[in-house]
């Protein structure tokens, strides 16, 4: 039963956030290494990226596995880390960093990447329970969507995304005094529920960099108050509304000057911000054949085009791998008593109208390409599908398909 009024919150945090960073740069490891395969003619099939980043001041380390190109490994199982090096810099010069703690041309960047394991690649290559691909580790991923807004996310990580989003475009153009905001920065906003539904922003909390060292909080907040009202849209703010900016006071050094950042620390800002369960398993630094991120992002999409049929207000999904499988062990689906089809045959029905193998998921999703750099901050869901095929699993394509299923 639905309680009738309720607060729920969620936070974001800026792509300078420390361990954003360190996202940022992992997944520009999973790009080079795409875009590098299909430039040596290397089947992207072929791919396999686990790569961990870990920042401090001036100091970036990246560590992993990866199957590459000739022209990026070094002959002796390990990299050649020209390649690499260049990649972590070009993603810290596009960040915004160049501060004395931490500057895109300076920082030392140390890279420990080696080949693959070929016990792990002999399950994954070949699957147990056909010639498919198997998965690249166990684990169960869930998937989520809701009526709650357009992308069908819910309210309160998705707002808290867009007042980032709208900060860090103006700080990128250098749009009057959010020019001197820091690239490090993160919000969190609580939303008032009546009745299972959003209806207005009880709290705004945002702790953001800034370069001027004589600026205070109220400064701060004059500056980012417009940017924020703006990106809330037509979403009411109370009129008691608690706003909580830059409530320590000053914060100009930020970033892995401040805090060491690791790669996949923030895996429910990725996700749904608390709203739904999560299997745990971190996204980026990671080819597809991790079900941590493909079947991630198939759950995503079969919830999303659940609710886009009108199927369900809410639905959430898990399925669960067991490494060098191909098939799903188990396909869980839960509408919240929202739902207008039966559950148990919904669970049949998405295993009839997508292949949810990793080699199916990555086919059906077109996943085999650079396009990751881009999700590494203000979520991986509830983004708009790109040209080239990044955020796939956000569109809404198996409405039909799924609506002839049940």
């Amino acid at each position: 039963m639905t309680r009738k009024s309720y607060l729920f919150t969620s936070e974001s945090v800026s792509e300078g956030h420390p361990d954003k960073v360190c996202d940022r740069i992992s997944d520009e490891i999973v790009d080079l290494i795409y875009r590098s395969a299909a430039e040596a003619g290397m089947s992207a099939w072929d791919v396999r990226v686990a790569c961990e980043t870990l920042t401090t001041t001036n100091r970036v380390v990246i560590a992993g596995e990866v199957r590459a190109p000739e022209g990026l490994m070094n002959g002796d199982g390990g990299v050649a880390p020209e390649a690499f090096v260049a990649a972590a810099r070009a993603a810290i010069k596009d960040i915004g960093y160049e501060q004395d703690g931490f500057h895109w041309n300076t920082a030392q960047v140390e890279v420990l990447l080696h080949g693959q394991s070929a016990d792990i690649a002999q399950g994954v290559d070949n699957a147990a329970d056909s010639n498919n691909e198997g998965a690249g580790d166990q684990g169960i991923m869930f998937g989520y969507a809701c009526r709650e807004t357009p992308a069908l996310m819910p309210a309160p990580i998705y707002y808290s995304h867009k007042i980032l989003q709208d900060l860090a475009a103006a700080r990128h153009a250098k749009q009057g005094d959010a020019g001197m905001l820091g690239p490090d920065a993160k919000s969190q906003v609580t939303v008032h529920y009546v009745d299972g539904k959003p209806v207005e922003i009880a709290s705004i909390v945002l702790s953001t960099q800034h370069l001027d060292d004589t600026w205070d909080s109220d400064k701060v907040r004059a500056v980012v108050e417009p940017h924020i009202r703006r990106s809330l849209g037509d979403m009411p703010i109370a009129d008691d509304c608690a706003w909580h900016v830059n409530p320590t006071g000053k914060f100009v050094i930020g970033g892995p000057d401040g805090d060491a950042g690791l790669t996949g620390r923030k895996i429910i800002v990725d996700t749904y911000g608390g709203a739904a369960p999560h299997g745990g398993g971190a996204f980026s630094g990671k080819d597809t054949t991790k079900v941590d991120r493909s079947a991630a992002y198939a759950s995503r999409y079969l919830a999303k085009n659940i609710v886009a049929a009108d199927l369900a207000e809410r639905c959430t999904i898990q399925l669960a791998y067991a490494i060098g499988v191909a098939q799903p062990l188990s396909v869980y689906v839960d509408l919240h008593g929202t739902g207008r089809v039966d559950e148990e045959a919904l669970e049949r029905a998405l295993r009839e109208v997508m292949d949810l193998s990793p080699s199916g998921i990555r086919r059906a999703l077109d996943l085999n390409k650079p396009i990751y750099a881009r999700t590494a901050a203000y979520g991986h869901f509830g983004r708009e599908p790109d040209a080239d095929g990044g955020f796939s699993w956000e569109k809404v394509d198996l409405v039909e398909a799924l609506k002839a299923a049940v």
